[in-house]
């Protein structure tokens, strides 16, 4: 699995990535801890969790890991998010709850969970800068931001000498991408690193979703990945990667992890897991090489 060295951070993260958005959500913390100890025995050394995960269930599942597993996982890079709007008289005290909740006196990467005008705010884009200054942030990020909206910010950063967003995380999938040419050209400008999310998107490029949606999965969880997914251009997509799977005598998802797994500048691709055999499923993915989907 290929690493990319983030020096703000002083640590590598891993091709595949964890997704913690399932935890104390989805499954308990039994569950999760046994998900977190196979990727820390398979090397996987980037955990994306959020502040709004199980309403701060999963921060929490995943910092009494981390406590527990002490030096052991000290080498794995975390990452939160904080939800918008964003204040600056009140975004030092949100940090503060997700380091108690996480157990941590440091996170290693703090996103905004998503675009707001207030993260223009000049006094908001300092209330940032100074949390990495006083060491309880190492590195800033955004997630689910577009080319305008990130440059935007950096170049506002650049002008006032404040430290800038060095990561992005936004879906990629083969059914839907909100990573664009536009995107990848600003953060080769600018070194920011790309993560991805929802290879499977959401599991509708499994091709269960074609018949009814059952109760307990997450589209029915959260109504609104319907709206993403639940289209004529998805479902296009999933019909050109079911014709290819057939053609290769695979699975549709083996297919999908794959290509989200060799798109170019990525450097991490979130995994989101029920079971350890969804990592299991990913990591043989990433193995397979690119399976050069129609484009």
């Amino acid at each position: 699995m290929n690493r990319t060295f983030v020096p703000s951070l002083g640590k590598h993260i891993s091709q595949a990535g964890l997704g913690c958005v399932t935890f104390g959500r989805e499954i308990d913390r039994a569950a999760s801890f046994s998900i977190m100890d196979y990727a820390l025995e398979r090397e996987i050394t980037f955990f994306d969790t959020a502040s709004a995960y199980g309403g701060g269930a999963s921060e929490e599942i995943v910092g009494q890991w981390f406590a527990e597993k002490g030096e052991a996982a000290a080498h794995i890079a975390v990452a939160t998010k904080l939800l918008p709007p964003y204040d600056a008289s009140t975004l030092s005290a949100a940090v503060e709850q997700s380091l108690a909740r996480l157990r941590m006196d440091r996170i290693d990467v703090l996103f905004a969970h998503s675009w707001h005008p207030s993260i223009e705010d000049d006094v908001v884009l300092r209330a940032l800068s100074d949390l990495v200054v006083a060491g309880k942030v190492r590195a800033l990020g955004v997630s689910n931001f577009n080319a305008e909206q990130l440059g935007t910010l950096l170049r506002k950063q650049a002008d006032r000498g404040l430290t800038p967003v060095s990561f992005v995380q936004n879906n990629h999938n083969y059914a839907v991408s909100h990573v664009d040419d536009a995107l990848m050209r600003l953060c080769r400008d600018f070194e920011v690193n790309i993560v991805t999310y929802s290879p499977l998107a959401a599991g509708f490029l499994t091709g269960k979703y074609r018949g009814a949606v059952a109760s307990d999965v997450r589209f029915e969880i959260i109504p609104g990945h319907k709206d993403i997914y639940f289209n004529d251009r998805a479902w296009e997509r999933l019909d050109r990667l079911m014709n290819a799977a057939e053609q290769a005598g695979k699975p549709p998802a083996m297919l999908a992890l794959a290509w989200a797994f060799h798109q170019p500048q990525v450097s991490s691709v979130l995994v989101g897991c029920r079971t350890t055999g969804h990592l299991d499923q990913a990591l043989a993915a990433l193995a397979e090489g690119d399976p050069g989907l129609p484009a």
